[in-house]
């Protein structure tokens, strides 16, 4: 396994923790172009494997919920997963914390399977192709520490972008109980 792969699948289940602080500070982002998760498959899909290893016996990392489609709206929609992606890992390269898992991965990648994994979970139509979270993280060395410092980074990221507090309860919601095949210490 590489540690590309490996640290894609550390930031799928680190936002998965049951539950984070609110962030006081809201930032308003500047407007982008609008780029789908399709766009973005393209741009990487030469740099990564077709396929991706699941474990048969490990939960659907992306279960669809068609219950979520408006929270899947109040992200913006593709595009907004997308630039959501981006400023996450700008801020997880930014703390000192998580710097040392993306500084040499394969940041492009992240990005696009976190994308298509809330996209898939939302209701949006996208497929997930990325690991299960049992064979993604078997390598790792996760504590809780290293797991809740990704939520808040990824909830700070979500206050910067505008998503609803609600919304985003809504997700960790749905990937809090991820947690149990993540974190190995």
């Amino acid at each position: 396994m590489t540690l590309q792969i490996r640290t894609l699948t550390l930031a799928l289940s680190f936002f998965f923790a049951s539950s984070v602080a609110a962030q006081t500070a809201e930032v308003a982002a500047p407007a982008e172009e609008e780029v789908t998760v399709e766009q973005v498959t393209e741009d990487v899909a030469a740099a990564e494997p077709t396929t991706a290893e699941r474990d048969p016996t490990a939960p659907d990392p992306a279960r669809t919920r068609p219950e979520l489609k408006g929270v899947f709206e109040d992200f913006g929609g593709e595009a907004g997963l997308i630039t959501l992606m981006d400023d996450f890992m700008a801020i997880m390269l930014e703390d000192p914390r998580m710097r040392p898992f993306f500084i040499n991965a394969d940041q492009p990648r992240i990005k696009r399977q976190l994308a298509e994994q809330f996209c898939a979970i939302l209701g949006g139509g996208c497929t997930y192709s990325g690991r299960d979270m049992k064979t993604s993280h078997a390598a790792f060395a996760i504590d809780r520490a290293d797991f809740n410092a990704l939520v808040e980074d990824l909830q700070i990221a979500m206050n910067r972008r505008g998503v609803p507090f609600r919304s985003q309860n809504k997700l960790l919601q749905v990937l809090a109980p991820m947690h149990r095949e993540v974190i190995t210490r």
